[in-house]
């Protein structure tokens, strides 16, 4: 007599080759990733020494090192994040626990998506009307990390939205029923369990903001300053838009610089996400 009949058998088999059909998927998504950092990592590190990583750019950006464009993509995202996260943050926090559940929130939700969508250029393109012409801030540090801000804030609030929804509403109901208040519960209670899940959504704006090139060709980046900035109202070079640079526009540049240059942005993104594991 059998204990199990045919059916069992045959779905038994079903259900190994869809996780062997799902393991297979996900070795190839994960190996384009693991050869494109393996590939920047071969070709850039022989690039990579003290003098890189400290050093002023010379003879034409070909030789010396990259430190202003380092410095200035530091400045961006630290500018970027003293804008966006308060901001990002506040209005996720009023969307979740203050604002109706009518047509205009859910107009509003709609929008900060769409506002996520919009590319970059545009992003740029805003900047420049409102920051560097119409304000008057010229191209600085202070007009790129308002675009910046602007560009990375419907990312923050959305997943930081998402974040405080996923507390159980039962943490609130307690909370108030023993005396809090609604502020009180949301800053002791919600705001702690929704912590990670609003870390990972700050992480992944700046690391947009930090790695891109459009918004700051238009507010910030300098094509070629071989100096560090002193103000926020001073332009500054940024690591996305060298290495647009170098690799479009300087002939005859090493390839290894070019490489060495997509490695340390390829490090500074890491740590972030390193920085935030650690943090959470």
């Amino acid at each position: 007599m059998k204990l199990f009949g045919d059916n069992y058998v045959k779905r038994k088999f079903i259900e190994k080759a869809g996780v062997f059909a799902l393991g297979g998927m996900t070795i190839l998504t994960i190996t384009p990733i693991f050869l494109i950092i393996g590939y920047i990592i071969y070709q850039g590190l022989p690039a990579i020494s003290w003098e890189f990583i400290s050093g002023f750019p010379s003879d034409g950006m070909k030789e010396g090192g990259i430190l202003p464009a380092i410095v200035g993509t530091v400045y961006l995202t630290i500018g970027t994040a003293l804008f966006s996260v308060p901001l990002g943050i506040g209005a996720a926090i009023y969307l979740s626990e203050y604002a109706p559940d009518n047509n205009i929130t859910r107009l509003i939700r709609v929008a900060i998506i769409n506002l996520a969508g919009i590319p970059s250029v545009v992003y740029g393109l805003f900047g420049l009307g409102l920051f560097v012409l119409f304000l008057n801030f010229g191209t600085s540090i202070l007009a790129g990390s308002l675009t910046l801000s602007i560009m990375t804030l419907p990312i923050i609030i959305s997943t930081s939205e998402e974040a405080l929804r996923a507390v159980p509403q039962s943490f609130r109901v307690v909370s108030v029923s023993l005396g809090g208040t609604k502020w009180q519960t949301i800053r002791r209670i919600v705001l702690p369990q929704a912590l990670p899940g609003i870390i990972t959504g700050i992480i992944l704006g700046l690391e947009r903001a930090a790695g891109e090139t459009a918004p700051i060709l238009f507010t910030v980046a300098a094509f070629f300053l071989p100096r560090l900035p002193s103000t926020p109202f001073d332009a500054t070079m940024a690591l996305p838009y060298h290495l647009f640079v170098i690799s479009t526009q300087v002939p005859g540049m090493p390839v290894k610089i070019q490489f060495g240059t997509a490695l340390v942005l390829l490090v500074f993104a890491l740590s972030m996400n390193l920085f935030a594991t650690i943090i959470r």
